[in-house]
């Protein structure tokens, strides 16, 4: 089977590897040639532009970083919706369930479906195929595309309300952000009483605070000051900021998520947009007169 794939990142070349791996031929672009030239190295076939793609391929992915970017590649000029040949558009980004209704309506009026599947896992679980993916759209469509999604990981189906696995993925990742948030704060606390943070992170595990934050989060990339877990503060931002958003408009309050968006404003702004989302740690630790690399 001939697939589609657009947006080769760090998240979206992974993914786009396995697939080629496991068989099929991929047709790919990028606005990055360097991604496209390492996926060729790879096997895969190079199309100039989205609307080209899908020209060669029935089935199209997508891991793209802002739902203004995915909706232009599939519905703007040039791109996948001009193709010729589609019929299953599967967006795999964080794009929020506005944008995948628009993407739903768009296609739909083009004789294709289209599949929100969101992602979670990281580089690591892009690489060695164990995402969840967040699927909503046609059962029909999804019973097509599951062996595919199969080999990057492991697909639920939320139904067929367009946006669904949109809404599943803002919630995930939103306690996600919440988990390093909280955790930052209470490891700060200890740290200033003069608890040694890794035998804090050991007790954690051990009791009843353990969240995805101990368990992966400060062993991987905090407490040995690395601040690399591979997941950009400003992506983490832009998704907890669409999760707020979409809740104000279903009449939600989170007080809890609009700290932690506050909270990934500020390490926005202190250590960058590209900085690793762990660097909440960092201001909350500059926030609490601590600087663990001095007084290491």
């Amino acid at each position: 089977m001939t697939i589609g794939f657009i947006g080769l990142g760090r998240m979206g070349g992974a993914m786009a590897g396995r697939l080629i791996a496991a068989g099929h031929d991929v047709v790919v672009s990028d606005v990055d040639q360097a991604a496209v030239d390492v996926l060729a190295a790879q096997g895969a076939q190079v199309a100039n532009g989205a609307r080209a793609v899908a020209d060669s391929a029935e089935i199209v992915f997508a891991s793209l970083p802002t739902p203004d970017i995915v909706i232009a590649a599939v519905l703007g000029a040039g791109g996948l919706a001009e193709g010729s040949r589609l019929r299953i558009f599967v967006d795999l980004s964080t794009s929020g369930p506005q944008a995948a209704n628009l993407l739903a309506e768009g296609l739909s009026a083009r004789g294709a479906a289209s599949i929100d599947a969101p992602v979670s896992g990281g580089i690591k679980g892009a690489r060695e195929g164990t995402l969840a993916l967040m699927a909503s759209g046609p059962a029909p469509a999804f019973e097509e595309v599951s062996p595919l999604l199969d080999i990057l990981g492991k697909p639920f189906f939320l139904g067929e309300t367009p946006g669904a696995g949109q809404t599943m993925k803002l919630v995930n990742n939103l306690l996600g952000a919440c988990a390093i948030a909280i955790t930052s704060e209470g490891m700060a606390m200890g740290i200033k009483a003069g608890l040694d943070p890794a035998k804090m992170i050991e007790v954690l595990n051990g009791s009843t605070g353990r969240n995805s934050a101990t368990q992966d989060k400060w062993p991987r990339s905090v407490l040995p000051r690395t601040f690399d877990f591979g997941f950009a503060t400003g992506l983490c931002l832009k998704d907890v900021r669409l999760c707020v958003a979409e809740a104000e408009a279903a009449g939600v309050p989170l007080a809890v998520g609009s700290a932690v968006r506050t909270i990934l404003e500020r390490t926005a702004e202190t250590y960058g947009l590209d900085s690793d989302f762990t660097a909440m740690a960092k201001l909350v630790e500059a926030d609490a007169g601590l600087d663990p690399e001095r007084d290491a």
